[in-house]
C-alpha cells in the first residue's frame, strides 16, 4: 500500500482495536491487519470485568445489538473445603460483568474501529518488520509493504512482531494454560450465576462455568504452567472434573458440551518483558499483560492498546512516545501485577485458599466488596498506589448504566 500511515496495528483483538479506535479519533491514519476474517473464533472464558467493561464504553461499543452479551449479577465461589459463598455485585448503577463470546466481542470491536475509521486487512498476515530510522516498514502477506511512523504489535502471546525483531522468548510458553468448551442445556444455577471453584489440586488455579444466554454456558480450567498437573494431563482431569459431584450438580444433568475443547497458552509477565523496541509497542498478550491471579487479559489489552495510541497521539521523538507508553504501562498496571502475583501464591495452598473464601465471606459487607474488588471495579493494589485513592472508591458505578441490569 503506498503512502505513509500514522501508525499500522498488527492484530485485530481487543488490543489491536482499541488502538485503532482511539488513533481513529484523534485523527490518525490508521492500518490494522490481521491474517483471520472476521468473525473468527477465539478460545478464551469470555468473561468481561468491570474495568473492561467501563474501556469498552469509552471506547464506544454498545452491547444492545450482541445478541449473545449475558450481564452477570452474581458470583459463586466454592473453597476446597467444600464451602460455597455467593457474591452479589450491586443491582443498579451499571453493568459489572458480563460474558460474551470472543468471536462476537472482537467482531463487534472491528466494526467500531472500522466506523472510526481506521482501515481494516483481513486474511493477511505479518510476513516481516523493519525497523528505519523514520518509520517501521511491515511486509504484510497479499498485501506487500505497509510503512507507518509507528507499529504496534498486538499480535498475542507468540508475537510475530517479537519474532521479526529478535525479540521472542525462546522457550516461553506462558505462565498459565486454560481449557474450555461451550455447553448448552445448563441448570439454572449454571445460567444465572457465574461459578468459581477452586479444586485442591490445580491450585492457585480454578474450574469456572461462565453463564450465557439461552441455557448456554462457558465451561473450563485454568492451571499455572510447572504447578501439579502438567499440561499434557489436562484433557484426562477436563473429563473427570466435570464429572464431580458439586459441578454437575450446577451444571445440571441434561448440560452436554457443544463441540471439543479448546486449550491455550496465557502469558502473564507484563512487568519482566520489553514493552517497546524502537519505533514499536506490544500490548496485550503480546506484552504478557494478563492478570497473574485470575489470568484476565482482556481490560489489561484495552488498556495497553488505549495507551499505545495515547503515547502516539501526544507525539514527540520516538524516543519520546516509546518512553510515555512504558510509563503509561508502568504507572497503569505493575503495581496490581504484582500485587495480583502476591494473591495468587496465597490460592496456591488449601489453607490458603479456604481462608480466603471464608473470610470473603464473613459478611454481607465483605461479600458485597469482595466481588467488586475481584472484578477489578477498582485497583488491585489501591492500598500501595495512593495516586488512585478518590472519595468513596467502594461505590463507583458500573459501565452501561442506560442498559438493562441482569436480575
Amino acid at each position: 500500500m503506498n503512502g505513509m500511515w500514522d501508525a499500522a496495528v498488527v492484530g485485530a483483538g481487543p488490543a489491536g482495536c482499541a488502538t485503532a479506535i482511539s488513533l481513529a479519533r484523534s485523527g490518525q491514519r490508521v492500518v490494522m491487519v490481521d491474517r483471520a476474517r472476521f468473525p473468527r473464533p477465539k478460545a478464551c472464558g469470555d468473561g468481561l470485568t468491570a474495568g473492561a467493561l467501563r474501556l469498552l464504553e469509552e471506547l464506544g461499543l454498545d452491547p444492545g445489538p450482541i445478541a449473545s452479551w449475558m450481564p452477570v449479577g452474581d458470583v459463586c465461589i466454592r473453597s476446597p473445603s467444600g464451602r460455597i459463598v455467593e457474591f452479589p455485585l450491586p443491582r443498579s448503577g451499571g453493568q459489572f460483568a458480563a460474558v460474551v463470546p470472543r468471536s462476537d466481542l472482537d467482531n463487534a470491536l472491528v466494526e467500531r474501529a472500522k466506523a472510526e475509521g481506521a482501515e481494516l486487512l483481513e486474511g493477511a498476515g505479518c510476513q516481516g518488520v523493519v525497523e528505519q530510522h523514520s518509520h517501521v516498514s511491515v511486509e504484510v502477506e497479499n498485501i506487500g509493504e505497509i510503512r507507518a511512523r509507528y507499529l504496534i504489535a498486538a499480535d498475542g502471546m507468540w508475537s510475530p512482531t517479537r519474532k521479526h525483531l529478535g525479540l521472542a522468548h525462546q522457550g516461553y510458553r506462558g505462565d498459565w494454560h486454560a481449557f474450555r468448551q461451550y455447553w448448552s442445556g445448563v441448570a439454572p444455577a449454571a445460567g444465572r450465576a457465574l461459578w468459581v471453584w477452586f479444586e485442591e489440586e490445580i491450585l492457585p488455579g480454578y474450574v469456572w462455568s461462565f453463564p450465557l444466554p439461552d441455557g448456554r454456558a462457558n465451561v473450563g480450567f485454568g492451571v499455572r504452567r510447572g504447578g501439579p498437573v502438567a499440561v499434557g494431563e489436562m484433557g484426562r482431569l477436563w473429563r473427570e472434573l466435570v464429572e464431580r459431584d458439586h459441578i454437575r450438580a450446577v451444571l445440571g444433568d441434561g448440560a452436554a458440551p457443544e463441540a471439543t475443547h479448546r486449550a491455550w497458552p496465557i502469558p502473564a509477565r507484563i512487568d519482566k518483558i520489553p514493552l517497546t523496541a524502537g519505533r514499536t509497542m506490544f500490548t496485550g498478550d503480546a506484552a504478557a499483560a494478563t492478570d497473574p491471579m485470575s489470568g484476565e487479559g482482556i481490560a489489561q489489552a484495552l488498556l495497553t492498546g488505549m495507551g499505545a495510541a495515547s503515547a502516539v497521539v501526544a507525539g514527540g521523538s520516538a524516543e519520546h512516545v516509546m518512553a510515555a507508553y512504558r510509563r503509561f504501562v508502568r504507572q497503569e498496571l505493575f503495581a496490581d501485577h504484582r500485587m495480583a502475583r502476591r494473591l495468587g501464591r496465597v490460592l496456591s495452598t488449601r489453607p490458603g485458599a479456604r481462608g480466603a473464601v471464608r473470610i470473603a465471606g464473613l459478611t454481607p459487607w465483605t461479600r458485597r466488596n469482595f466481588a467488586r474488588w475481584l472484578f477489578e471495579d477498582y485497583p488491585r493494589s489501591i492500598i500501595t498506589t495512593p495516586r488512585r485513592w478518590h472519595r468513596n472508591p467502594l461505590t463507583t458505578p458500573g459501565a452501561y448504566r442506560s442498559g438493562a441490569q441482569p436480575s
